[in-house]
């Protein structure tokens, strides 16, 4: 751990508007937990900030002391980057101001904000951007990743309807970043995660949306998993862009549409959300009836947000978690076939395979528009390993490794940053393709000391 004297901590103390939390303080462990129990770091302190002021502070003050530090914005992501151990970390879970400007169908979100607090402020006037499918997930992070999910057929990814941020860098400058101001940086924070500075407020341009729309489940019983995951990969190559389709399989929960002798079984579940007039989606819904025979449906009209959080009981803080992911441009019979023989080898009862399919307007931009590029990315596959002790780590983490290396020949290029796990640097490069090296000169001008390595990084080296 590294000592700081009593007169440092108290000069931070008293320069920061937010609180300075220490590990003999009673709310440490609360405050330093994130969602992914896997992550067990201590940071020497954590700077609890609410205000851009705040994070140059904490920033002057981790340069003066020569401290590694983190940022945490929501603590969602999958390789625990919102932690460090013997440092600081910047927490940015409080700043969680939403102001909407419904005339201009703008939202400006602080980055402590989750996926809930931005879609509630949005919503309240019938709009939205494309989020993820968690809303516990942070707004922040989501974003510097990327960014995808119901909308993102309709309206892009996240990043394609980011019009401008406020970005503190590593000299400590407090700079906007948007097309026509350091555009350059612009270019790079949209899915270059958080290589470039910390961003302390998100402009977003906002949609109709809702406020209800069309969507729900429809779960097939496992031994039709072929012909149901083989009619979903045709069926989604074709299908509006109003309309969104993922394919999960897993264990059923027990939702309370299907019969309770179902619980605990292996299914095929479609997800489904149609974002325009909902008579008009039941048409476009109907042959995904006829897949199979399912065990049951739940589809019908209900607000947006309430489908926002319709997963979120399965992705609840506290269980361990470890993912591998792939992208791809079509989904062929080979990796069906592997995702069924895996799926039905679950190591725990919360481990699933999922896909989410994108295509649609989010395949429209050019892959050098931004950093982000994975623009031929019609499906995202995650496995997503989820259990309770830390006696199962070895047979879940194996089991997701090994289906992944078994798919990776069927994959398309790059991947999605986001879904990268702390042991998979080697693949960052790989995940931006041909971006990468205009990222590295980026990084060389607007950090070249590296100072923001904790993440999935971009060494300017």
């Amino acid at each position: 751990m590294i000592q700081l004297s009593q007169s440092a901590i108290k000069e931070f103390t008293n320069g920061l508007a937010g609180s300075v939390i220490l590990p003999e303080d009673p709310q440490y462990d609360e405050v330093r937990q994130i969602w992914n129990a896997m992550i067990d770091r201590r940071p020497s302190m954590i700077a609890r900030c609410t205000s851009p002021a705040d994070v140059v502070h904490s920033l002057n003050f981790m340069r003066q002391h020569d401290l590694p530090f983190s940022i945490r914005g929501g603590g969602h992501n999958i390789a625990g980057n919102a932690v460090c151990d013997d440092g600081l970390m910047i927490d940015l879970s409080l700043m969680k101001r939403v102001n909407i400007d419904q005339g201009l169908h703008r939202g400006y979100v602080e980055p402590g904000c989750t996926l809930a607090d931005f879609d509630a402020a949005a919503q309240a006037y019938g709009l939205a951007t494309p989020l993820g499918i968690n809303s516990t997930t942070g707004v922040a992070g989501l974003t510097l990743g990327g960014g995808f999910g119901w909308l993102s057929r309709k309206y892009g990814m996240t990043i394609d309807n980011l019009l401008g941020m406020d970005v503190i860098t590593a000299d400590g400058r407090q700079l906007h970043a948007s097309e026509s101001e350091n555009a350059d940086l612009f270019w790079g924070l949209r899915g270059g995660g958080g290589n470039f500075g910390i961003v302390t407020s998100f402009e977003y341009q906002l949609h109709p949306v809702g406020p209800d729309v069309l969507c729900g489940l429809i779960v097939f019983p496992f031994d039709q998993a072929k012909p149901v995951i083989t009619q979903f990969a045709h069926f989604t190559e074709t299908m509006p862009d109003e309309l969104n389709v993922w394919m999960v399989t897993r264990k059923a929960p027990p939702l309370p549409f299907l019969p309770e002798e179902v619980h605990g079984k292996e299914i095929v579940a479609l997800a489904i959300c149609y974002t325009g007039d909902p008579a008009e989606g039941e048409k476009h819904i109907e042959p995904l009836r006829g897949f199979g025979t399912a065990y049951g449906e739940h589809i019908g009209v209900q607000p947006y947000t309430d489908w926002q959080q319709a997963f979120d009981p399965l992705l609840t803080p506290g269980a361990r978690n470890y993912w591998k992911s792939h992208n791809f441009a079509t989904l062929d019979e080979e990796p069906i076939d592997l995702i069924i023989e895996y799926a039905g080898a679950l190591p725990s009862p919360q481990c699933e395979i999922f896909i989410g399919t994108i295509g649609g307007q989010a395949s429209r931009v050019q892959p050098e528009a931004m950093a982000y590029s994975s623009r031929d990315a019609s499906y995202v596959l995650n496995v997503h390993a989820r259990w309770e002790t830390a006696a199962e780590d070895a047979r879940c983490i194996a089991w997701a490794r090994d289906f992944f290396t078994r798919s990776q020949p069927f994959a398309s290029g790059g991947a999605y940053v986001n879904f990268l796990t702390g042991d998979e640097t080697d693949r960052i490069a790989f995940a931006y393709g041909a971006n990468y090296k205009r990222l590295v000169e980026l990084k060389k001008k607007y950090d070249p000391e590296n100072l923001f390595r904790i993440n999935q990084n971009i060494s300017p080296a």
